[in-house]
């Protein structure tokens, strides 16, 4: 999936406007340069007038600040964010950030109609160079996005 998706259904999901998005990918660093005037490009589709593509850097520090935001600062300082990002890390820093545990991700995926079983969930989440590490697809990511939602939207 493109970042500019992730942060479109993202910010759907929570209903933030455009300020919020900017103060939680400040919660990650507040020196992070982005104006609440720039996020609306950031959210179009690709193909839009005035798409801009949302880089790995935007995305990694608005998920860092979604874990700020839900479970607070880490112990010892803010950690370094990722200048790549990858599907696996947007599931994994969406899971901290929730709390998700393994049951709760099962009833995500079930909701969006797409189960995953045990082991094809714990693959998700292993280390890249390890045996059974099996790299997030679009289809995945945009499942538990869409499952997430569900969750979300109905919890209002």
């Amino acid at each position: 999936m493109i970042n500019n998706d992730v942060m479109r259904s993202i910010r759907y999901m929570l209903d933030l406007g455009d300020a919020k998005v900017v103060e939680i990918i400040q919660l990650a660093d507040p020196d992070f340069p982005l104006d609440k005037a720039e996020v609306p490009a950031l959210l179009k589709k690709e193909g839009e007038e005035g798409f801009v593509p949302c880089s790995d850097r935007v995305l990694a520090h608005f998920l860092d600040g979604l874990v700020v935001y839900y479970r607070g600062p880490a112990e010892g300082g803010p950690r370094r964010v990722e200048d790549r990002i990858s599907n696996n890390v947007i599931l994994k820093k969406l899971r901290v950030a929730y709390q998700l545990k393994d049951t709760d991700m099962h009833e995500i995926f079930e909701a969006a109609g797409f189960p995953l079983g045990k082991p094809e969930m714990t693959a998700l989440f292993r280390q890249a160079g390890h045996k059974h590490f099996r790299p997030c697809g679009d289809q995945i990511l945009r499942n538990f996005l869409k499952g997430l939602t569900l969750r979300f939207r109905t919890a209002e």
